[in-house]
Order: C-alpha cells, then sequence, then structure tokens
C-alpha cells in the first residue's frame, strides 16, 4: 500500500515538473522570438516611450539600422535588411529634433562660443586706393585762329605752370595786318564804315579783347600776344619760335588744376555701396597728415576682369596744386547710411557652397542648425537678411565641430527635407562602387556578400539589394563574381544601379 502511494506522488511530481517545464520553455521561445523580430513602425516617427537602454541607463527613442536609416523600429533586435543589430538613438542625443547635443565639459574643452543675433548698420567706411590723374573737364586748348609766324615763345617747356592771362606766344598774322589798317582807315571816315572793318577784323580770327586794343592805342598791332585763359599746367606744346602756323593749329593744351580726378578701384561686391554723390576724403604720402575732400563723380560702366573692381572717379579740391597726375591716393568713403539689420559674426556663418547656415543655441547644451539667407559683409560682421531673430544666440566659435557632429546625427540633411526649399527637386544621391559575389537572386532582390565599402564606411557583409529599374543582365547568375554600382532610395534602401561579372571571358579570335 505504501509502495502504491509512493508511486502515485512520484508521478504526481514528474507531471508537475513537466508542466512547469513546458511553460518555461514556452515563455523562453515567446521572449525570444519578441527579442529577435523587432517592431517595426515603417517609416514613421516611432518611438520607445520610456525605454531605458540596460546598458547604458539612458533613455531610448527608437532603433534603427544604420545603413538605412529611414526605418525606425520600436524594439531591439536584429536588422531585417542585412545581418546586424539595431542601433539606438537616445533621447539626449538630439533624436529627431535635429539639434546637436554636446555637454558643457565638452564645449568648454573645444572652446565653443556663442554670440548674440543683434540689429545694426553696416554703413562703414570704404578704403580705396587710387591714382591722381588730370580733371578733363577743366582742359583748355589754345589754337591759331589764323595762319601767321612765330615770333616768340613766353611759356617754352610742357608741364610749366601758367597763370590765367599770363603770355604764352607772340604771333605775326599779315592778314590781321591788313584788317586793322583798313579799321583804321575806315574809323576816320565813317562810324558804319568802322563797324564794317571791325567785323571783318573779327572775321580774321581776332577775340574782341584784341580789337579793343586796336580801338584805344588806335595803331596797328602786327604782333599779337596770346594768353592763358586759364591757371594750370601746360600738358602740352606743339610751338617752337620760327614756326609757321596755319588756322586752327594747336598751340597749347592747358590743365586747370584747381581739382584733379582720382581714379579708384571699386571692389565688385562694394560696387552697389557707392553712388555718384558720395562725399569722400583722400590722403597721400607726399603731403602726411593732410586731407583733400571731394566727391565720387561718376561710376564708371567696366569691371576690369583681371582685378574684378570697377573704377570711380572722384572729383577732389587742389589747393595749391599739391595733387599733381600720378600720385597714389587712399580715399575713404562712407556710404550713405543704410537702415537696420540683424547682424552676426562672419565666422558664425559656414558657407556650404549652395545655402549659408548658422548653429543656433536653443539652451541645456542643444544646438540646431539653421539655413539662414546672407547679405553684406563688413567689419567681421554679415548681415542675415531671412532665418533669423534678433536676440538668438548664434555659435561663433567652433562651429564646425558642432557642423561635424550634426552631420554625423544626419541633422543637416534633415533640415534640407524639413526646410524652406520643398518645392525644390533634392539632389541626386552618390552613387558608391563595391565587388562582392551573387548569393541570391529573386524576383525583387539580388543577394550578394560584398568586400568592404569605403566610401559607405561599410565592412564586408552579405545583404539584399534592389535590382536595376531595368532588370538584372542576362549573364548574372548565382556564384558569379561582380562588380556593382549601388545608390540609396528616397526610402533608404539600397539599389543597384549597374552589374557586371568582375572577370569577363574574351574572344579566342575566331569570333566564338
Amino acid at each position: 500500500m505504501n509502495k502504491k502511494k509512493n508511486l502515485i506522488l512520484a508521478l504526481s511530481v514528474a507531471g508537475i515538473l513537466i508542466a512547469a517545464g513546458g511553460g518555461l520553455y514556452w515563455a523562453g521561445m515567446q521572449h525570444g522570438m519578441h527579442a529577435a523580430v523587432p517592431a517595426t513602425s515603417g517609416s514613421g516617427a516611432a518611438t520607445s516611450g520610456d525605454k531605458v537602454d540596460p546598458a547604458t541607463g539612458r533613455k531610448v527613442l527608437y532603433w534603427h539600422d544604420p545603413m538605412v536609416p529611414g526605418q525606425k523600429f520600436d524594439k531591439p533586435g536584429k536588422s531585417p535588411f542585412m545581418d546586424m543589430q539595431l542601433v539606438p538613438v537616445y533621447a539626449d542625443e538630439g533624436g529627431d529634433d535635429g539639434k546637436v547635443a554636446i555637454s558643457p565639459r565638452v564645449q568648454q574643452n573645444l572652446g565653443i562660443r556663442t554670440a548674440e543675433v543683434k540689429e545694426g548698420s553696416l554703413a562703414t567706411a570704404l578704403e580705396l586706393v587710387g591714382s591722381v590723374a588730370w580733371n578733363e573737364r577743366d582742359l583748355y586748348v589754345v589754337q591759331a585762329r589764323a595762319n601767321g609766324y612765330v615770333e616768340r615763345l613766353y611759356v617754352r617747356a610742357p608741364l610749366d605752370r601758367v597763370r590765367k592771362d599770363q603770355a604764352l606766344v607772340d604771333i605775326y598774322v599779315p592778314d590781321w595786318v591788313a584788317a586793322q589798317e583798313e579799321y583804321l582807315a575806315a574809323r576816320r571816315m565813317s562810324t558804319d564804315l568802322a563797324d564794317a572793318a571791325r567785323q571783318r577784323m573779327r572775321l580774321a580770327g581776332m577775340t574782341d579783347e584784341q580789337i579793343r586794343q586796336i580801338e584805344k592805342s588806335g595803331k596797328v598791332h602786327p604782333r599779337l600776344t596770346i594768353t592763358s585763359p586759364v591757371s594750370g599746367v601746360v600738358a602740352e606744346l606743339a610751338v617752337r619760335e620760327g614756326m609757321t602756323i596755319m588756322s586752327g593749329a594747336p598751340l597749347y593744351r592747358i590743365n586747370g588744376l584747381s581739382t584733379v580726378w582720382v581714379n579708384a578701384e571699386i571692389p565688385e561686391a562694394a560696387a552697389a555701396q557707392v553712388h555718384p554723390g558720395n562725399a569722400v576724403e583722400a590722403r597721400t604720402a607726399a603731403w602726411p597728415g593732410m586731407t583733400f575732400q571731394g566727391k565720387v563723380g561718376a561710376i564708371l560702366p567696366e569691371i576690369n576682369p583681371t582685378t574684378r573692381t570697377l573704377k570711380a572717379r572722384i572729383e577732389l579740391a587742389n589747393p595749391q596744386g599739391r595733387l599733381v597726375p600720378g600720385m597714389f591716393a587712399t580715399v575713404s568713403l562712407t556710404p550713405a547710411a543704410r537702415k537696420a539689420v540683424l547682424l552676426v559674426p562672419s565666422e558664425a556663418v559656414i558657407q556650404t557652397g549652395t545655402r549659408s547656415v548658422v548653429f543656433v543655441a536653443s539652451g541645456e547644451g542643444k544646438f540646431a542648425p539653421v539655413e539662414v539667407e546672407a547679405g553684406s559683409e563688413a567689419n567681421g560682421q554679415t548681415e542675415i537678411r531671412s532665418g533669423l531673430s534678433s536676440g538668438q544666440k548664434v555659435v561663433a566659435s567652433g562651429q564646425f565641430l558642432v557642423d561635424s557632429e550634426a552631420s554625423l546625427k544626419g541633422t543637416i540633411a534633415r533640415m534640407g527635407d524639413t526646410g524652406a526649399g520643398n518645392s525644390a527637386k533634392p539632389a541626386a544621391a552618390p552613387t558608391h562602387h563595391g565587388r562582392g559575389r551573387v548569393e541570391k537572386i529573386d524576383p525583387d532582390s539580388i543577394t550578394l556578400s560584398h568586400e568592404a565599402i569605403p566610401t559607405l564606411q561599410w565592412g564586408p557583409m552579405t545583404m539584399p539589394f534592389k535590382p536595376p529599374a531595368g532588370g538584372l543582365p542576362r549573364n548574372i547568375a548565382v556564384g558569379n563574381q561582380v562588380t556593382f554600382d549601388i545608390r540609396q532610395t528616397p526610402e533608404g534602401e539600397y539599389q543597384i544601379t549597374s552589374i557586371t561579372p568582375a572577370n569577363r571571358q574574351t574572344g579566342n579570335g575566331d569570333g566564338k
């Protein structure tokens, strides 16, 4: 009887143990299945709620495959795309908010410095360099008014200074002698004849001043003295004593020196800031401590293709004729006052080639990239026309380190996806080259075991790819060694753009 009871008790214990073991096995299988197969949310912004990574104690937003960043998963596990584990994205890394989180200690070590966006004006002085030239509007030409002979020169060399009404040359003009004798004879006969004779002297080329001399003296002047019409410098002398001159021949070219031109070079980028009428101050090494006042007379409509500058014609007052052609001058020009604009340090603006980006500090050690429209630049300040508001903080030092961190996390790319330029066609993804072996061919994929792809920072692995849009070539089969090019699609997958056998067999010369 006792043996029977012991047998029943042993069978009962065995049944309980079997049931418990089966339950534990089923629970383990369920846990393993959940751990091995991640629950995907597609390309949506799946989050993990309050899940915490037990290894680090950090809050996890979601898991993803770095090779296919568009797909997000709410549980850890193995990637369905390739042979690797999913990688967590932590909340303190910025996650999907497009921000980069950097601890204060790291900020201090990297020398990250911020500056406030302020309102101000960029109407600062421009420093230009130019050379002094004649004022071509202050040029006078002295000509022979009749045929004659040069008997005496008073100003005998170019670049001699002359005063207004100073004697230049004595000329003997036979036609003028005859006209004078006729006038003096007519004046003794009648007033009407005198008026006619006076008109003949004028037609012969005599000036009113010369005619008055004849009237006043009452005798013939066979030699007439030509005087300077202005004070200045003899720029050109075309006559010598004893020469025969013809009517209309140039004798002297005289430049006034009361004003001179400075032809200054304006950088193309600053051309919009300079306008005719702008006041200027000029200085020269020849007269240290002196400033010469003037204004912009004209902006010449021509750009020097070598220096990429325009030429400004600046008119300067030239007291006592101190400035002479050929001198170098430094010109300080103050553009017209402009309205207040937003300003940031120029070093805060990162030029990518197609757009301008700054990093805005949003507190708690986080920085967000913002695309801006940059304007003029002066004195280390850059005008911001859109993208920022007054009072914001931007990274002014160490921003390239922040930019590197942002690029690693893909925040710049996300900014481009959500920015104002959504209507623009996105740039094509880059193409990457690889070598590998065909492991499997399916209707909608081809599996390759490929070597490392340095441009993607991928190591050797086996993974599926989308076949080319036109289908696989006929000479591609399982087991082939191939070379291929791939490109990432907007959905985050990688598609083969071209694939060829790595060791293509050549013909034997008989056409077979």
